[in-house]
């Protein structure tokens, strides 16, 4: 079997920081393990770097000049070139990360993944590219927003990260070199403490979200939502899919994401877009609508519902 690689991923756009915070990590002693190392560019800023300054015994410069070097056969004859042990990307931010991952090489396993942005810039890249933002957000471990000053308004940056994900951890780097990690207490929008955790038309989308990634918080519990049917003869007998339709990133990928609903039987002839309330309670199991585990939501109570104002949910 090939050896694992160890990927250190940095994104974010030109001029966010990134070149000096990788060259500031190369200088590290402590990066000096002995493992060779491929730095990879994919994209060429302002500012340079300086190989001669890396406090790394074995580390060899690579810049991609075009996306069509951006390729699994490539990827995998530059590691087998440098024997790498270790790569560090500097990655170009405007190439989607599904790129990245396509590409990467099947021993290449990704160990961290930090996001730069310049905070005098972010807010208007958030308006005008969206999806480029999003997607550096999305997967990544931490965000860092560079040449941050006292007149900006850390809610509003905070806002726009955790409308994505609240995964990451932020910090804001002043210029002149403090740095200070994000305080901002991130309570959800409903009391996953009641003994009826009831869930708003607007709020399902949080739901969606953090049924995801905090599921465990969920088990033995009881909640009440709103939601749009879909059913098939593939799905085991009196289960149902109920769910909505949600806004990630942009127009362009609005899907339907809905739960395993255990109808038991309490309303029949259900069909595909007839909207719903279910107020059940929670565990995890197999399930063959997600062919793995996942939420089951068993229905204590299931009412014919309206159609809610807003048809399509999103995160912010």
């Amino acid at each position: 079997m090939a050896q694992e690689v160890s990927v250190y991923l940095f994104l974010g756009f030109l001029e966010s920081g990134k070149t000096k915070f990788i060259q500031e990590t190369l200088e590290d002693e402590r990066m000096n393990s002995g493992e060779r190392t491929l730095l990879l560019i994919c994209e060429e800023g302002l500012e340079e770097y300086a190989p001669d300054n890396f406090n790394v015994s074995n580390c060899a410069v690579v810049t991609l000049e075009s996306e069509a070097e951006l390729n699994q056969e490539n990827l995998k004859a530059l590691t087998r070139k440098y024997r790498a042990q270790r790569v560090i990307v500097e990655y170009n931010g405007t190439w989607l990360l599904e790129q990245f991952f396509e590409a990467m090489p099947e021993s290449w396993v990704i160990n961290q993944m930090m996001t730069f942005f310049d905070s005098a810039t972010f807010l208007n890249y958030n308006a005008n590219m969206r999806q480029l933002v999003f997607d550096k957000i999305n997967m990544t471990q931490m965000v860092v927003f560079n040449r941050f000053k006292g007149e900006y308004s850390k809610e509003e940056f905070h806002k726009v990260v955790r409308g994505i994900s609240r995964r990451p951890d932020i910090v804001y780097e002043y210029v002149g070199g403090k740095a200070e990690m994000d305080d901002i207490v991130d309570p959800l929008p409903f009391d996953v403490n009641a003994p009826v955790i009831e869930i708003s038309d607007k709020d399902f989308a949080w739901f969606y979200r953090d049924m995801a990634e905090n599921g465990e918080n969920y088990i033995g519990k009881t909640v009440r939502f709103k939601g749009m049917a879909a059913v098939s003869k593939k799905v085991p007998k009196d289960f149902i899919v109920l769910g909505r339709h949600i806004m990630t990133c942009c127009e362009a990928d609005v899907a339907y994401d809905g739960f395993a609903v255990d109808t038991r039987g309490l309303i029949k002839d259900i069909k595909t877009r007839d909207w719903l309330y279910v107020t059940a309670k929670i565990s995890y199991a197999y399930n063959d609508i997600y062919r793995a585990e996942g939420p089951v939501f068993t229905a204590e109570k299931l009412e014919s519902a309206q159609p809610p104002e807003e048809f399509v949910v999103t995160y912010y």
